[in-house]
This record gives C-alpha cells, sequence and structure tokens, in this order.
C-alpha cells in the first residue's frame, strides 16, 4: 500500500480509501450488504494496509455510520484509521433535517458520533454546497466543531470550482480551519473536473480524492449490475454514445494487458496528474485487490493513454443542480426557427 499526506496536512492515508456507500440496511436500497456482509470486506481492506474509510450520515440513513464503526471497534482498529463521514442530505424528516445551517450541522455530527461510538471524526465533509445557507454560517459553525475537538480536519464534496473558492476565501478572511480535502467524481468517462476544480486544488494545496473510478460500473463491464438496473443516475450519466466507446477502449487496453478492465480503469484515475486518493467501493474481497494491483500497475505507454483518452469529450459537469436535466454528450437536433435552414 501507497500512503501520502492528504492536502496541506500532516495526515497520512492510504492512497486507495475503502468507500462504503454499499455498507449499511437493505431497507435504504436493495444492494446494500448488511454488517455480517460487510465485515469481511471491511477486514480485508484493513489488512491490505487501507487505513482511510469514506462513510456519511445520507448513506442507509445512518445504518452506514454504525454497521462500518461496529466493525472497525470490534477489530480493536479506530485510532489507526482515517474516518471520514458527511453532512448535507436528508437524515430523518423536516425541513431543517438537511442542508449546511449550523443548526443541522450540529444536530447531525452528533448523531455522526452517536452512531460511530466515538467522541471525534478525523474528515468531516460538506456533502455538496449548500446554496441556501450562507458560506460564513456553515464554516463558523465546522470551526467550532474543531475547536471544540469534535472534528479533526474538514473536508468538500461535488461542487463548482468558483463555490469551493467561496468557501476557502471565508475562511482564509475570518482565520477559519480550511479543508484540506476535495472529494469529486472522476474516471476515464468523467473528467470535468480537470478543468478547474483539480487544478484549483494543486494550487491550494488541498489533497483530491476521487470516486467512481468505474463510472458506476460502466468501465467494469458491469452496467447492468443490480446497482445500476434500480438507480437511475447511472443512466441519466453514462448512457451515452461517448461513454460506451470509452467503456470499449478501456476494455480493448485491458485485453491487451491480460487484465480486467476494472483494473485499467482504476489504474488510470491512481496515474492521472492531481489526484491523490482513489476511493473504491467493493462488494467482495477480490474487488478490492483489484484496486490494489491497480495502485501497483506500471505506468500506461504513449499508446495506452492514448486509446484510454481519445473518445473523451466534454459534457456538463455532474452535480445536484442538474440532475435530472443534463444535457446528452450527443448533438442535439435544432429547434425553431432554425430547423428549416
Amino acid at each position: 500500500m501507497e500512503y501520502m499526506q492528504l492536502g496541506n496536512s500532516g495526515l497520512k492515508v492510504s492512497r486507495v480509501c475503502l468507500g462504503t456507500m454499499n455498507m449499511g440496511s437493505k431497507q435504504w436500497k436493495p444492494w446494500i450488504y448488511d454488517e455480517a456482509e460487510c465485515e469481511p470486506i471491511v477486514r480485508h481492506a484493513l489488512d491490505k494496509g487501507i487505513n482511510f474509510i469514506d462513510l456519511a450520515d445520507f448513506y442507509s440513513t445512518g445504518a452506514n455510520e454504525e454497521v462500518v464503526c461496529n466493525i472497525i471497534n470490534r477489530l480493536g482498529k479506530r485510532n489507526e484509521l482515517i474516518i471520514c463521514t458527511k453532512v448535507g442530505y436528508p437524515i430523518g424528516a423536516g425541513q431543517n433535517n438537511q442542508g449546511h445551517s449550523r443548526r443541522h450541522i450540529m444536530s447531525a455530527l452528533h448523531g455522526s458520533l452517536r452512531r460511530m461510538q466515538t467522541d471525534y471524526v478525523d474528515l468531516y465533509m460538506l456533502h455538496f454546497f449548500d446554496q441556501d445557507t450562507p458560506v460564513e454560517e456553515t464554516m463558523s459553525t465546522l470551526n467550532e466543531m474543531v475547536k471544540a475537538g469534535k472534528i479533526r480536519y474538514l473536508a468538500c464534496s461535488t461542487m463548482y470550482a468558483w463555490q469551493f473558492a467561496k468557501i476557502i476565501s471565508a475562511c482564509e478572511k475570518n482565520s477559519w480551519e480550511k479543508p484540506i480535502n476535495m472529494q469529486l467524481q472522476f474516471s476515464a468517462a468523467y473528467r470535468e473536473e480537470d478543468r478547474e476544480m483539480i487544478p484549483f486544488c494543486r494550487d491550494q494545496n488541498i489533497g483530491v480524492s476521487a470516486f467512481s473510478p468505474l463510472a458506476r460500473g460502466l468501465l467494469s463491464s458491469s452496467f447492468d449490475s443490480v446497482r445500476n438496473r434500480t438507480d437511475n443516475f447511472t443512466h441519466e450519466m453514462f448512457s451515452d454514445e461517448t461513454s460506451m466507446e470509452i467503456a470499449k477502449s478501456v476494455t480493448r487496453v485491458a485485453r491487451h494487458r491480460q487484465v480486467s478492465p476494472a483494473q485499467i480503469a482504476q489504474a488510470w484515475v491512481l496515474q492521472y496528474p492531481g489526484i491523490d486518493v482513489m476511493l473504491a467501493g467493493a462488494d467482495n474481497a477480490e474487488q478490492l485487490d483489484t484496486a490494489i494491483q491497480a495502485l501497483e500497475m506500471s505506468s500506461f505507454t504513449a499508446e495506452e493513454r492514448f486509446e484510454l483518452e481519445r473518445n473523451y469529450t466534454p459534457r456538463d459537469h455532474i452535480n445536484d443542480y442538474n440532475a435530472g436535466h443534463r444535457l446528452p454528450r450527443e448533438r442535439r437536433n435544432a429547434q425553431p426557427p432554425f430547423d428549416k435552414e
């Protein structure tokens, strides 16, 4: 396992982070693993040297934090690990049980700590950019929680670069604790974050962690998994012809290297300049091993990289603000009055 310092901090984290969205309660989604099914995966991750684990209060409506941390505490590994959890998406009913208001952050943080059976979280992450709450309210609250010892470090996820810059600016202006990590979606089929967000993070010395390196299974030839058959987001994001052609290129390079497409797709992310950490969700130990083998893979040749990247074309960002009406990557037909010209 390789380890690196996360952004401008003293934290040393494994370059492969265990993603756990699939761990919690089947009552939330049909593809979720319960605690007994999760334990062999978590145990294998720790045995392989993974010390970075990603949770969220939203996953399985809190059961994710409870299930994973039950396992970690049972194994006696809490003090060896960097555990991240997130805040923002609805957990519970009511208008104020979501977002990044002072009220919700304080309530959500204490709920997470209770479920995790700990008095601190290593990395506390804003799950998105809350357009309804002033940045100053959010970041002053988080700064207070850091000073109180309930949060060790701050992080953000899935937003526009200008929104993240607004957060950083507010922290610098008020001498508040700044985020040390940006978690973003990145894969051979989705590279838009390399236009602004990744360069901004490099300039600010902020760690970058990438989730969905397999483009929700497209790049591992599992587009028809149980999760994807019950998750409309996958088809909204990656059912276009360009994405399919990228998946074919991944398969070609995999055949050339005599490894799985998943290993190629993950290696491409891990070798991409500006990516520090890759999240790997796994249904079994073998899938985790694939991610670790991707980390160990020799660098792609110029010919291999060209094949993996030649089909990519720009697309709209994948975030909360355009969900449900994202523009397809294919050419759109003309509309009146230009359709007759």
